[in-house]
């Protein structure tokens, strides 16, 4: 017996269902007093390790590669950490009429957040657009963030990213770019090793963000900042969120035409410079909020899965493109020997020729 199928326009992530869960136990059991105690040490063990194995995982030979690229990548950047920043200042005219300043704060910190890798990558294949620069795209992004975001973060933040200070940048060092570091300097002898236990290493790097998100909930349980958020604000919330995705996207898609981009490149800077990544802004935000992470991240973990949604159903249109089946039919002719029947690909048929690891938000 088949199992049944969720529709296809509607990808829900097992992985959100588990940040959800999270939030709920948080909610329900938040850690206090010496539990609290272990699980921000714990949390922070976590974050060290995540971006350990971010710099193992990044092979320097792919990015030094994607270098020829360097107007696409450029554009991506400046996709993510221009024209998000900038749209994020401008909802300030929303504070107080549709979004509390923390809402807003957190929105600004979503605006911050570097690109993703895995969800960029997979919808890129599927819409059958650049997948090498998507690729090298999502992992600059996700390398210039650990410099930029804390840097943008003091700068348009302030006292609100926690108190920004040197101290706090030294905090930001060793907790996020000395990992990344170390990884890449061992990169050499343990990369072989994480690249054959792929399945074990993801199951490490999405629970290290679950135990992020239960430490961050749970002191902001703790505090009782919950209680500043009303159900209407949430919902003023997620439109405003919404206008953000769709403005991103479309900039991105016209504004990679206007530059000469062609199909394939503007599908890549339009995946990889209009989402964000909550991988890496969960450990930036419990270093940088500290007990008013919980409240910071909200309008992330929103986004993400609203960019998962509507991107997912745009992949897919994309693929449907005149120039997507033409593409199609051109791959079927490269790889279909000489003389035999040439079948048309169907239209509805959108899997990428080489299959890539689903979307999970990186």
């Amino acid at each position: 017996m088949r199992r049944p199928h969720l529709p296809a326009w509607l990808p829900l992530d097992p992985y959100v269902l588990a940040l959800l869960a999270t939030v709920g136990l948080a909610a329900l059991l938040p850690a206090r007093g010496t539990a609290s105690t272990l699980a921000d040490g714990a949390s922070t063990a976590a974050v060290a390790l995540l971006f350990f194995l971010y710099g193992a995982r990044l092979s320097t030979r792919e990015a030094l590669d994607g270098l020829r690229h360097w107007r696409l990548h450029l554009t991506v950047l400046a996709c993510t950490f221009l024209l998000f920043p900038v749209l994020g200042l401008a909802a300030r005219l929303l504070v107080p009429a549709l979004l509390t300043q923390p809402l807003h704060d957190g929105l600004l910190f979503l605006c911050l957040v570097p690109s993703t890798i895995q969800s960029s990558i997979a919808f890129t294949s599927i819409a059958r657009g650049n997948v090498p620069a998507a690729i090298c795209a999502g992992s600059f992004s996700s390398l210039a963030g650990i410099l930029l975001t804390p840097l943008l973060a003091a700068g348009l933040l302030g006292g609100d990213a926690g108190g920004f200070s040197a101290d706090s940048l030294l905090k930001i060092c060793f907790q996020l770019l000395l990992p990344f570091l170390l990884g890449q300097s061992l990169r050499r002898w343990v990369g072989g090793f994480l690249v054959r236990r792929k399945k074990v290493l993801g199951y490490v790097d999405r629970g290290s963000i679950l135990l992020v998100v239960y430490a961050a909930f749970s002191a902001g349980m703790v505090a009782g900042i919950w209680h500043q958020v009303s159900v209407p604000r949430l919902g003023a919330l997620m439109l405003v969120e919404s206008v953000l995705l769709t403005v991103m996207l479309l900039g991105t898609w016209y504004g990679a035409k206007r530059l000469g981009f062609g199909r394939a490149d503007r599908i890549a800077i339009q995946f990889a410079g209009s989402k964000k990544s909550l991988a890496a802004g969960l450990p930036m935000a419990s270093v940088l909020f500290g007990p008013q992470a919980s409240l910071a991240v909200l309008p992330l973990m929103l986004f993400h899965q609203m960019q998962l949604m509507v991107c997912a159903v745009l992949a897919r249109r994309r693929a449907r493109d005149p120039e997507a089946v033409a593409q199609a039919r051109a791959e079927h002719r490269a790889t279909t020997p000489a003389g035999a029947e040439l079948p048309a690909p169907a239209v509805t048929d959108v899997s990428p020729p080489v299959q890539h690891p689903a979307p999970r938000g990186r």
